[in-house]
This record gives structure tokens, C-alpha cells and sequence, in this order.
């Protein structure tokens, strides 16, 4: 009689293990629903979408940068920044209410998610999500602006799908994504001129933020 097949997971070495453990983990990531909606389909994409999506952009949009970065880093930060969305979800940008306890749930993420890797690792991803979030640095300044302009790129081409279901004012958009523009001016220009058409066509409405009438607008995280 053949012997029973051992666990492959007892055969391992367990800082193998923490690392095949970590990315089995976030693949949960793909479940995770943000309000912009794919370009091509009809569906919202999820949040794994956009971290690929951003981490290209970096990689092919560093010369826009007002500053040099290193591209690797920015690349990894903007891989893992929405990693914590696995346990609290995506909160949008306009959610005054979701915004002010993000911080504390998406800290309580980290701790949990970063983790499960093994310690080094573990100190080397959530130092460059710290990074991120206080976005103070150059790469962090780039990465953040990237974060903040590909929701605006999908917007403006799906005709403002994500802006007209949630009633969304050009001021808002200007305000909240104005930081754009400390990391590149041509970036930021070319930002202002989606919204100028976008709500001359109508998919944005007039106005400024203060002016909205479905509530407080939320500041501070990226898109």
C-alpha cells in the first residue's frame, strides 16, 4: 500500500511558508469593489485592478515627475498601498463620514495583514505603506498623485459615470485631487482641463464643494 502524500506545507520552510500564506491572502483583494467602473465593461473595478494599473502608470509616466524618483519604489508602494482594503474595503473619496475613521481601521489592517509575513519583510512592506499614507517623500508625493489621477482618467472616458451616480461637484474633484500637482505640474494641468470639459459636458456638476447639497466633503485619502 503507497504511503499517504504528506502536506506539502509541512515539507516547506516556514519563512516559505509565511510568504506563500501572505500571497495567498491577498488575492482576496480581487473582491474588493471600488465606485470607478472599467473602461471596456460595464462593471466597477476592483481594487487589484487599480494597483496594477497605478504601478504601470508609474513606470511609464516618471518623467512627468517635478522631481526625480526611483521607479522601483514608487512601483511597490502603489502594489501594496491598498492591500489593507482586503480587510476594511474601499472607502471613496467623497465619504466625509467613511474618511474620518479610515485611518484608524486601515492601521488595524496593516498590523494584521504585513503580519503575516515573515520580519523583516514584514517591517520592509509596512514602512513603505507608512510611506505612503504620510505622503511626505518624492517617491510617496509621485505615487499618491498617480493614485489620484487614474480614477480621474477612467471617470472623464466612461463620460463621468462614477461623478453623475454620485453627484459629484467639479470643486470637489479639484479640491481633493489638487495634491496632483505637487508632485507634477504637467500631470495637474492635464487633471484640470478632464474636469473643465467634463463638467462643460455635464458629467460633473458646477460649483464648489462647499456648495454640494448631499453632505461635508471628505479630505485626506486618495481614490
Amino acid at each position: 500500500m503507497a504511503p499517504a502524500n504528506p502536506n506539502p506545507l509541512r515539507t516547506i520552510p516556514a519563512r516559505l511558508q509565511q510568504q506563500l500564506q501572505f500571497l495567498l491572502e491577498i488575492d482576496r483583494l480581487k473582491q474588493v469593489l471600488r465606485r470607478t467602473y472599467l473602461l471596456h465593461e460595464a462593471r466597477r473595478e476592483n481594487s487589484a485592478e487599480h494597483s496594477w494599473q497605478v504601478a504601470l502608470m508609474a513606470n511609464l509616466l516618471a518623467e512627468h515627475a517635478d522631481f526625480p524618483v526611483e521607479v522601483a519604489r514608487v512601483t511597490r508602494m502603489l502594489l501594496i498601498h491598498d492591500l489593507v482594503e482586503i480587510d476594511v474595503g474601499d472607502t471613496y473619496i467623497y465619504d466625509a463620514a467613511g474618511q474620518a475613521e479610515r485611518p484608524g481601521r486601515e492601521r488595524r489592517a496593516a498590523e494584521r495583514l504585513f503580519g503575516l509575513l515573515p520580519p523583516d519583510q514584514a517591517a520592509e512592506f509596512r514602512a513603505l505603506w507608512e510611506e505612503f499614507e504620510a505622503c511626505v517623500t518624492p517617491d510617496a508625493r509621485f505615487a499618491g498623485a498617480l493614485d489620484r489621477l487614474m480614477p480621474m482618467l477612467l471617470n472623464y472616458h466612461k463620460e463621468g459615470q462614477s461623478w453623475r451616480e454620485h453627484k459629484i461637484h467639479a470643486g470637489q474633484v479639484l479640491q481633493l485631487n489638487c495634491k496632483i500637482g505637487n508632485a507634477s505640474q504637467a500631470l495637474w494641468e492635464h487633471a484640470q482641463q478632464l474636469v473643465a470639459d467634463a463638467t462643460a459636458k455635464g458629467w460633473l456638476r458646477k460649483g464648489n464643494p462647499e456648495e454640494a447639497s448631499h453632505g461635508p466633503v471628505a479630505t485626506g485619502n486618495f481614490p
